[in-house]
């Protein structure tokens, strides 16, 4: 597996493991009141699993899978802008729910993991439909 691949599964589980931490707490305090503030976790819940697990995780298993020329992957460094911009994003957007930052800090966030997605379609578009001249 490359070591890319490597990165981006990882930190897939590390964030998988932070949102079921985070969605355990919510639900025992629904039965055993812990603290009112357990709530202010809901946003970053949802945001660990869905951009953190899910997309991350898409990222490293299609780095990993998608087709090679040969032995090489083309230029990885939009692969890599994308991982650290996705983590970027989450942990800016993550930080300004904890800590009530103004919502131009939501907006950065979200900007950043859209520029991630741009940066990784970046690098697996040539992967998936290779580039022919005289094509459309």
């Amino acid at each position: 597996m490359p070591r890319l691949s490597v990165w981006f599964v990882r930190a897939a589980l590390i964030y998988l493991t932070l949102g079921f931490t985070f969605g355990g707490l919510m639900l025992a305090n629904k039965g055993v009141p812990i603290h009112p503030l357990i709530w202010r976790l809901l946003p970053s819940h949802i945001e660990f699993l869905l951009f953190g697990w899910t997309i991350q995780l898409a990222f490293g298993v299609a780095f990993w899978i998608l087709p090679r020329w040969q032995t090489q992957r083309g230029n990885v460094r939009p692969a890599w802008a994308a991982f650290l911009l996705l983590n970027g994003g989450i942990w800016l957007v993550v930080a300004g729910s904890w800590f009530n930052w103004p919502a131009w800090t939501l907006v950065s966030g979200r900007l950043l993991e859209t520029a991630a997605v741009a940066a990784f379609a970046w690098h697996a578009w040539p992967r998936v439909k290779p580039w022919v001249e005289g094509s459309p």
